[in-house]
């Protein structure tokens, strides 16, 4: 039977949970994921859980707050001007508490996404922590394949 190492070709199932156990994504039911481990196609701590695991294995992980997705960085809330939002190419409209907007990378080449938590009338505060830093996630696993 062939095991999980770094580097292995892998086909498997997978749910996340939030803390309070209600599923926010699964492949169950669906396509299984195909992905080579170590290429950042899933978070360092699920990547660890699945390391030594074998073909056919179902195992299911809770890993504590801040571990699967980081602690919460209080820096990374942060309150941005209207002058900078119009400049970011942002839609000079309202923004709704809860709203989640694309803002692009520095060098351009990517995006991020940020939060709307507060709104005045000169500037809009964005959290641009992941939604999940912080908190217990649960993690489960299905592997049908490894190479």
């Amino acid at each position: 039977m062939n095991t999980i190492q770094e580097g292995s070709f892998l086909t498997l199932h997978y749910r996340l949970a939030g803390p309070d156990g209600a599923e926010l994504l699964s492949t169950f039911g669906a396509r299984p994921a195909t992905l080579t481990l170590g290429q950042g196609q899933l978070a360092p701590a699920f990547e660890q859980c699945l390391l030594g695991l074998g073909e056919g294995s179902r195992r299911r992980f809770e890993l504590p707050a801040g571990q699967a997705f980081g602690p919460r960085n209080p820096e990374l809330v942060q309150r941005v001007s209207a002058a900078m939002l119009r400049g970011l190419g942002q839609a000079d409209t309202g923004y709704a508490v809860g709203e989640v907007l694309q803002f692009p990378t520095p060098d351009g080449t990517g995006q991020y996404a940020g939060v709307v938590r507060e709104v005045a009338a000169d500037s809009v505060l964005f959290d641009f922590n992941h939604p999940l830093a912080g908190q217990p996630v649960g993690f489960e696993v299905q592997v049908i394949g490894v190479m």
